[in-house]
């Protein structure tokens, strides 16, 4: 099998990498691609919003899967025109992506199917904002109805924060959603489908605060883990039942079957699982910890979702081991980011992470080459290291060991990625299943 990963991040390096791991994948083109995944795929240029243009390239490269990571070239239907072209293609048509691309049109779709969800209340103007921040109270949930790549939404105790979101919200154009919150640890559950059948991959938990402690600006994640050993039992077959599976069941219903990856972010609150979003795609950084432990084959799962035989698959075999990332970010991420800064021992994180203990690897998220050919930063977030061990806390320590190898000037990073959980502070109350 030839495949086409497109995209730039770490989560497609993840998908790379995974690829790279299938003896049924003989060729890997990523496009655009990253530094970092030349390693195990040829890299093209490409405009990935550009449906006719990743087509083409498919076509020339004769590829028979495309798999396309990120949200934007979901919604602006790239998927439509590769398929268009005769290719199976992974990821969901423009309309089933407004799962992701409109927070209101996906909360229609989860009081159609029936999803336990916040309540929400979609606003087109101050007036509205003001009324429904009084009917859900403190703490305050804004978030911005389009893609925001992650970094569109605000939580917070403080009034005049949620109004200044908002304000900006819909200056620059856009409708917004403002939520009830959730109470309870929230989890991420990738459900790959193919319009009809869904199959669950094991859940991982991720770290949207920009620092320690859960303190400081929302980002696009800075680490993840699997598996939650405190989850309750049962947790991902009930929400296969309740979420997952009447969502597609619902979308196919309305003429726009989904097939790809289902996002399911969840809260665990003490009324039972709630969703607290939905996305069209692999998450960003949970696709680094939940791929490093698939041992079945990635392309071939892939493929069958592309195909519609996900009902003939087959159970997904899962290593007992667990996996752990961590995420290097430039300085000033995710306000200001400062980029083109030089990168330097990732010679020396050189694990390749198909064994517990072989070390720590890197995938590249945010880099390019610089003018002497070394790597240098061009993003927010550069780098996610992913440790895997036989447990939690050996995940970690080589996750941890290969951060300190990497310098960055003026990088950051978490230093409690999975810690809670090492220490068995985290619990849920009430009923969840």
């Amino acid at each position: 099998m030839k495949a086409l990963v497109v995209g730039t991040g770490a989560r497609e390096h993840a998908i790379v990498k995974g690829l790279a791991a299938d003896p049924q994948v003989d060729v890997i083109v990523a496009a655009p691609g990253n530094p970092g995944m030349a390693a195990d795929a040829q890299v093209r240029d490409v405009d990935i919003l550009d449906g006719h243009a990743v087509a083409e390239l498919a076509q020339e490269i004769g590829a028979d899967l495309v798999v396309i990571g990120p949200e934007a070239p979901l919604v602006a239907g790239v998927a439509d025109a590769v398929r268009a072209a005769g290719i199976d293609t992974f990821g969901p048509s423009a309309e089933a992506a407004r799962l992701e691309g409109s927070k209101a049109f996906a909360k229609d779709v989860m009081a159609a199917a029936g999803v336990p969800t916040a309540g929400a209340h979609a606003c087109t103007n101050m007036t509205q904002v003001a009324a429904a921040l009084d009917a859900t109270g403190a703490p305050y949930v804004v978030k911005d109805d389009g893609l925001a790549a992650g970094k569109g939404v605000v939580v917070t105790n403080d009034r005049h924060e949620a109004l200044a979101h908002a304000r900006a919200c819909l200056d620059a154009g856009s409708s917004l959603v403002i939520e009830e919150f959730l109470d309870g640890p929230e989890v991420s559950l990738f459900c790959i489908s193919d319009g009809e059948t869904v199959v669950p991959l094991e859940p991982a938990q991720d770290f949207k605060r920009a620092h320690d402690d859960d303190a400081g600006p929302n980002t696009g994640g800075m680490g993840a883990y699997s598996p939650l050993d405190w989850a309750p039992a049962g947790l991902v077959d009930d929400v296969v039942k309740r979420v997952a599976q009447p969502t597609i069941d619902e979308m196919a219903r309305r003429g726009t079957p989904f097939a790809g990856v289902l996002y399911v972010g969840l809260a665990l609150t003490s009324k039972g699982p709630k969703v607290v979003e939905f996305n069209a795609r692999f998450g960003d950084p949970e696709t680094q910890v939940v791929l490093a432990r698939l041992r079945t084959p990635l392309g071939g799962l892939l493929r069958a979702a592309a195909l519609g035989e996900l009902a003939d698959f087959g159970p997904l075999e899962w290593s007992d081991d667990a996996a752990v990332t961590v995420v290097v970010a430039s300085e000033g991420y995710p306000a200001k980011p400062v980029t083109g800064a030089r990168i330097d021992g990732l010679d020396e994180v050189n694990g390749d992470g198909t064994a517990a203990g072989d070390g720590a690897y890197v995938l590249h998220a945010g880099t390019k080459l610089g003018s002497d050919g070394g790597i240098v930063s061009s993003g927010g977030r550069v780098l996610s290291v992913v440790g895997r061990g036989a447990d939690l806390a050996a995940a970690r320590e080589v996750a941890y060991a290969g951060v300190e190898r990497i310098t960055l000037p003026g990088g950051h990073h978490r230093t409690d990625i999975a810690l809670k959980a090492l220490k068995g502070e985290i619990t849920v109350e009430g009923e969840q299943a």
